[in-house]
């Protein structure tokens, strides 16, 4: 699929959602509600976990487990909620830093690998599908700091999109967990963001392929097709954020 860049058309929307603000409390909830199933849903999907958007909304709900379905995919969808949790708290301010990255990782992954969780890699790493090898694991915690202190320099620099999308990048490419690390990249986008007043943004399943061509093309250097992307996502999810706040609007 071809993308073009929506950076103008993400800044036109946003200045729209900024005019409906503030929301009331019930819209909030029902917002975040919302989200919290879609994007558990989605950023798990994305990583092979085959709990359908009902079936999760299902676990995180009403805590039933679904039949057939393997304990790890349940626990991937509790965790990643828990996680989501502690975005919108840290959203309430205006700074990232370095425990805020593995207390995430922490809350996702501890159900599923306490001894992992929220812990740099201690092995090296395959990534699938590429060739791009992550740095080893002795060179990670250097890379985590160097990468925590250029945020407040970056933040400033870039449009918050795109400020977003270098986060997702620079974590991704570190790899700094032994697991869960796509989901933490998401998760940390999300979080910046919000920081600056977006909708929280899923990556449908559906772009999964031109989703990872565009992380390996940031592998070689070129970051220019995940920006594009993400314009395309942001987009996407702020049209679909209008859409739920007319809905709650309606009499």
């Amino acid at each position: 699929m071809t993308y073009e860049n929506k950076l103008k058309q993400v800044d036109a929307l946003q200045e729209q959602i900024n005019q409906l603000r503030p929301l009331d409390r019930d819209a909030l909830l029902q917002l975040r509600a919302y989200y919290r199933i879609g994007l558990t849903y989605s950023s798990n999907a994305l990583e092979g976990n085959t709990l359908t958007e009902s079936e999760t909304k299902v676990v995180l709900e009403d805590g039933i487990t679904v039949s057939g379905k393997p304990l790890r995919d349940h626990l991937e969808a509790i965790g990643h909620s828990e996680a989501l949790n502690r975005v919108y708290e840290l959203a309430q301010s205006q700074s990232i830093a370095e425990k805020d990255i593995l207390d995430l990782h922490r809350l996702f992954y501890y159900r599923i690998d306490a001894d992992n969780a929220g812990r740099y890699r201690s092995k090296p790493v395959i990534i699938t599908g590429t060739t791009f090898v992550p740095p080893s694991p002795s060179k990670v915690p250097a890379e985590m700091k160097a990468f925590v202190a250029q945020i407040p320099q970056q933040r400033d620099a870039l449009h918050p999109v795109l400020f977003a999308a270098w986060l997702h990048i620079r974590l991704a490419t570190i790899h700094p967990f032994i697991d869960g690390n796509g989901r933490a990249a998401r998760l940390l986008m999300n979080l910046a963001l919000m920081q600056a007043g977006y909708p929280v943004t899923i990556i449908p399943p559906l772009v999964r392929g031109d989703y990872i061509a565009a992380l390996q093309a940031s592998n070689r250097g070129d970051n220019v097709p995940f920006n594009i992307l993400l314009t395309n996502m942001v987009w996407e999810a702020q049209r679909e954020y209008l859409r739920l706040i007319q809905s709650l609007q309606e009499e």
